[in-house]
């Protein structure tokens, strides 16, 4: 037999996740995860999903778990997950930027914030990260007003504007906008050699690295998919990091249990490519390139996490990513970050205050969409502890 548990699967940005409300799920952690595996079809040795919702890549891999704040100051709670594909694993460290644009069309749709048109300001409390996000909700009739001409690299079509603050990102995970304390560390990888870095947590820790330190120019795309070689020296570099900033204590553990955080980046100054779509980026369009990983594959667009702490560590002087930077753009509001998909637009706040880097806010645009609503339905033997 099988139980049927309320859901709403809905496209947040570039990514997709079931939305549960918190209520619907089992209370216990154990049971709640192996409830939620077998709903997505994890563990999958195939990479699949094929018994279940996942869609056998991370970026379809997520779960929202949604709730009403008993706290005044917020509206809803949202409590994000990474599920693992080939591995019995949720993980809950770190948070999702693009999945949380569909949290506040989520909570309108739901009755769980008073509705004002024709935007909702919808204030999110990030439980992962115990951060605030507040969200721009164009609403009509009472209901999520997806219709628009506002585009995002990454998805076909248009929709309307979500606007997404990220108030005080820095410190998400680690609690420290630099983990290590230090603008730029220095790594001594297996089979890669010394390389400089700059890690931050802002939404996300985010390892990010020079593209010339592991061979690349910074504009590859069908090279990462295709090579081996190249995503375990990404790999390396990133379960080293995890290890610097005391996620794990050795890189074998980060590789296992730890995919999703930190994530990994590389960059390179602006220069002309070719997107996933054939459509050719030039160099004045963007202020610099990147591409990031996502659970050990190229992400084929940007993650918004990722997004944050590239613009945060762009306005500040001996990162790495301010060297690779336009020196034009040094000053600009917003960054412009070309990716395999297209471009990224990110505003970000960074104030220093004596010697020390204070994260005021990072903002951007994304657009969302109610795909589906109905029940998932889980096997009845998964609500017992195994």
């Amino acid at each position: 037999m099988q139980k049927r548990i309320a859901a709403v699967y809905m496209r947040g940005g570039t990514s997709k996740a079931v939305f549960f409300h918190d209520h619907d799920l089992p209370k216990d952690p154990e049971i709640r995860d192996r409830v939620i595996l077998a709903a997505y079809g994890s563990p999958d040795p195939n990479r699949r999903q094929i018994d279940g919702m996942g869609g056998a890549v991370s970026v379809t891999s997520k779960v929202a778990i949604i709730s009403r704040s008993e706290d005044p100051d917020y509206d809803v709670v949202y409590n994000f997950g990474q599920v693992s594909i080939d591995r019995p694993i949720v993980d809950y460290k770190g948070n999702c930027g693009n999945i949380s644009s569909a949290v506040g069309p989520f909570a309108v749709d739901e009755g769980l914030v008073k509705i004002e048109e024709p935007m909702t300001r919808v204030r999110i409390y990030q439980k992962n990260t115990e951060k605030l996000i507040l969200a721009e909700v164009p609403v009509r009739n009472g209901r999520f007003d997806e219709e628009g001409e506002y585009m995002i690299a990454g998805v076909p079509g248009s929709g309307s504007k979500i606007t997404l603050r990220f108030s005080d990102p820095g410190g998400s995970v680690t609690g420290r906008l630099f983990p290590t304390g230090s603008l730029v560390d220095t790594l001594d990888v297996p089979g890669v050699g010394s390389v400089n870095l700059t890690i931050m947590d802002a939404a996300n820790p985010v390892v990010l690295v020079p593209a010339q330190a592991i061979g690349l120019s910074g504009i590859e795309i069908e090279e990462i998919e295709n090579s081996e070689s190249i995503r375990a020296k990404l790999e390396a570099i990133r379960s080293l990091a995890a290890v610097k900033i005391g996620l794990v204590k050795t890189p074998e553990e980060a590789t296992l249990r730890s995919q999703a955080v930190p994530k990994i980046a590389f960059v390179a100054p602006s220069q002309k490519y070719k997107t996933l779509g054939g459509m050719t980026i030039k160099t004045n369009e963007i202020d610099l390139v990147a591409r990031i990983m996502s659970m050990g594959t190229l992400h084929r667009s940007y993650a918004v996490s990722g997004a944050i702490a590239t613009a945060g560590t762009a306005r500040i002087e001996g990162t790495v990513v301010r060297e690779m930077l336009n020196p034009k753009a040094a000053n600009k509001e917003v960054l412009r970050i070309g990716h395999p998909g297209g471009i990224i637009e990110i505003g970000a706040k960074v104030e220093k205050n004596g010697d020390l880097y204070e994260y005021k806010e990072a903002a951007l645009g994304r657009t969302a969409r109610r795909l589906m609503e109905g029940y998932v339905l889980v096997p009845q033997k998964y609500f017992s502890k195994a």
